[in-house]
């Protein structure tokens, strides 16, 4: 047997008679105290500490449009429809899912304004007031910041702005209640016949509110001068306009409680 091969067979029973792991006897005291000590702090800080909870982060003010311009880098209509993205998500944040009602509707408000500036071309700042954030249950002085917001938006484009406040003026009526209010925006609206081609039931939107109102009288005028001026050229709308007239003279009629919608032809 050479010497190389003596080699290996005493490397191979070195091997063999060593063992892999060592027993606990050969741990350090101090060094099984310690492992017992981590794991009972540990232990301790679980049950002591709660479970972490998500919090919600308060909606920011919202900046200036000069700054928001140059922090478009050319581009605001990109920047506004990324805010608008922005704005609609930060009710459901990480963890948590935030009601409406505690939003800040003041800086939301803000908000829509700054992306309506940044894209006056743009509809979904006026969309999401009407449709969404005064359409949910919350505090009418929150609908009513909504609702004042798209009644001011609206002379900057009202041909193609005029249908919020439609939308505005209904919800003045069925939710809020507030014929007054619905009759103003309803009145805004109307005006607009002249200069944009609009639908029966936006055009007659100031009739149906007068007559919530029980106002005999000024249904007759409006009534009558749609007629003289050959506006009434629809006969559905006719037939309704006349039924809603005889109504209105028989006494069918309750100040202040509005009518159910969906009558008005379209």
């Amino acid at each position: 047997m050479t010497a190389e091969s003596r080699r290996w067979r005493l490397l191979r029973g070195v091997r063999a008679h060593t063992p892999s792991e060592r027993p606990w006897r050969f741990v350090p005291r101090g060094a099984l105290w310690a492992l017992v000590l981590v794991l009972a702090v540990q232990a301790g800080s679980s049950a002591v500490l709660a479970p972490p909870a998500a919090t919600a982060s308060a909606l920011a003010a919202a900046p200036p449009l000069p700054v928001a311009r140059l922090a478009a880098l050319g581009e605001p209509v990109a920047l506004a429809r990324l805010l608008n993205l922005w704005l609609q998500a930060h009710d459901n944040q990480p963890g948590i899912n935030i009601p409406y009602a505690s939003l800040d509707y003041s800086r939301v408000r803000d908000w829509l304004q700054l992306t309506l500036d940044l894209d006056p071309r743009g509809q979904y700042p006026l969309l999401a007031a009407t449709r969404l954030y005064a359409s949910v249950p919350v505090a009418n002085d929150r609908r009513r910041l909504m609702l004042d917001f798209v009644a001011r938006s609206v002379p900057g484009d009202p041909g193609a702005r005029w249908r919020w406040l439609a939308d505005a003026a209904l919800i003045a009526k069925y939710k809020l209640e507030d014929l007054p209010l619905a009759l103003r925006y309803a009145e805004i609206v109307s005006a607009q016949a002249g200069h944009v081609d609009l639908p029966f039931w936006a055009r007659d939107l100031r009739v149906l509110v007068l007559a919530d109102m029980c106002e005999v009288d000024a249904v007759k005028v409006l009534v009558g001068g749609l007629a003289e001026g050959g506006a009434l050229v629809d006969a559905a709308e006719r037939r309704f306009l006349a039924r809603l007239l005889a109504q209105l003279e028989s006494g069918e009629c309750e100040p202040g409680v509005p009518r159910a919608p969906g009558r008005i032809p379209k």
